[in-house]
């Protein structure tokens, strides 16, 4: 069963991929969609695009604003905003980690702290965080992406069970290897080193050919409408086979023959 739409929705980083398709999927739903982009983007029928930065803590509450100032509340909030990092967990610096964490982390708490008072005087309202099936295993040469997404899925359920006495769902929708554009938001690491060259090299390959077979974004962005209508949610929502089987290898088998498959999928010696 689910909830009627018409509600007013705001979708982070809707100017490309998966946030672009899930914007026009929730529009298509009922909702008045407010979408973002790090810069001016043109509106599209039923999506209303606004600038913001998610690491600006000012920008973020500035869109907050605005968009209760055009549309008086904000019912549903996804947090799409991300950005990759390729390289071996030795290769990257500090800072370059901190980076990728202000973005893919801190940006979601940023959006997440502004909504909050809004959705609180509602007493109604539904945040979805988007992780990854990077959530729930690891990742080589993936090491601090997998990271963020781990560090969403923690907050994310921890938040759900401190907001439902307001009202408020958070939820997270789990992805697979999905076909977006592979360099969009991929960043490498800032100081690579020799020894790992070629094992990097062959993950990126590896990685370019799952995403060439991956899912359509219109199944992230149907996981994504069905987490925002439903009239109970749950607090995770597989998108994908991928992201479904990802899910039942960790919660059924044995972590040494997970161990041992994940090795085999990834091209690593046993």
């Amino acid at each position: 069963m689910t909830t009627t739409t018409g509600g007013i929705a705001l979708v982070t980083g809707a100017s490309s991929g998966i946030g672009l398709v899930t914007a026009k999927a929730l529009a298509k739903a009922g909702y008045r969609v407010f979408g973002t982009s790090r810069r001016p983007a043109a509106d599209l029928p039923g999506i209303t695009m606004l600038v913001c930065d998610v690491t600006d803590e000012a920008s973020v509450t500035d869109l907050v604003a605005e968009i209760v100032r055009q549309a008086g509340r904000i019912d549903l909030v996804v947090n799409n905003v991300g950005v990759g990092l390729l390289g071996g967990a030795e290769e990257s610096s500090i800072a370059q980690a901190q980076r990728l964490f202000d973005v893919n982390v801190f940006g979601v708490v940023r959006v997440v702290n502004a909504v909050l008072p809004v959705m609180r005087r509602q007493k109604a309202g539904r945040i979805v965080n988007m992780s990854s099936i990077l959530g729930l295993i690891p990742a080589p040469f993936n090491a601090f992406y997998a990271s963020t997404k781990h560090a969403v899925e923690g907050y994310t359920e921890s938040l759900d069970h401190e907001v439902r006495a307001f009202g408020i769902r958070a939820i997270l929708v789990e992805p697979g290897v999905t076909r977006t554009a592979f360099e969009e938001n991929l960043t490498r690491a800032d100081r690579p080193i020799a020894v790992y060259a070629g094992e990097r090299s062959r993950s990126e390959a590896l990685m370019r050919r799952w995403v060439e077979d991956g899912d359509a974004p219109e199944i992230v962005a149907a996981a994504v409408v069905k987490a925002a209508t439903v009239t109970s949610p749950k607090l995770r929502y597989s998108a994908g086979r991928q992201s479904n089987q990802v899910r039942a290898l960790r919660r059924y088998m044995p972590e040494r023959l997970v161990d041992r498959i994940f090795r085999k999928v990834n091209g690593l010696p046993a």
